[in-house]
């Protein structure tokens, strides 16, 4: 009699490892679970992104206002009828160097 309850307790973890450890486990599952919800952050993070992009890219193509705001500052252009001023800051004027003999 003990035997059989060895060879029955023996049968239940074998019928339980597949189970726990297995390829479906339930630990296997909720490391999936974890990705998928660091997938999801990721996305949404994209998705953000992607629709300022697509408000700036409908802002380019519909008017010239940000088309100009762009060229001026990231292309350092002016219309033709402005002056440009570039203005130092005092402790960044380059001094000449002395050469003493």
């Amino acid at each position: 009699m003990k035997g059989l309850a060895w060879v029955i307790a023996l049968l239940i973890l074998l019928l339980q490892y597949p189970l726990w450890v297995g390829k479906g486990s339930w630990f296997r599952v909720w490391e999936l679970e974890q990705e998928v919800a660091a997938q999801k952050t990721a996305n949404q993070a994209l998705e953000m992104r992607n629709t300022q992009l697509a408000a700036e890219a409908q802002d380019l193509h519909s008017g010239y206002d940000a088309l100009e705001e762009r060229a001026r500052y990231e292309l350092g252009m002016m219309r033709s009828d402005e002056v440009f001023f570039h203005v130092m800051e005092p402790g960044s004027i380059p001094r000449a160097e002395v050469k003493r003999p």
